[in-house]
């Protein structure tokens, strides 16, 4: 018979694990949610959207496209771990 600590302990680890699966799902999300956003603000042309992220200043990297671009870069460190692992093994 396992005792009432024992028993939450089993189950607090199994929370442990899920919760770290569901966030490395996530962290592949990211990227190519990312880009597909780029890529539809890249299509759908400068909107009201895109003239309050630039703020006006006319920087090369201001706007939505650039921002996901680099939003999508920042997070590829999850597909990067994958295909490392998958070299590995």
């Amino acid at each position: 018979m396992t005792s009432p600590v024992s028993a939450t302990a089993g189950a607090c680890g199994d929370g442990v694990v899920a919760a770290r699966h569901l966030a490395r799902w996530l962290a592949l999300a990211a990227t190519p949610t990312f880009a597909i956003m780029a890529l539809l603000a890249a299509m759908l042309g400068e909107g009201a959207a895109d003239m309050l992220c630039t703020g006006g200043h006319g920087s090369v990297l201001g706007g939505m496209v650039p921002m996901y671009l680099l939003m999508s870069a920042f997070h590829s460190a999850a597909w990067l771990k994958v295909i490392a692992e998958r070299r590995r093994g």
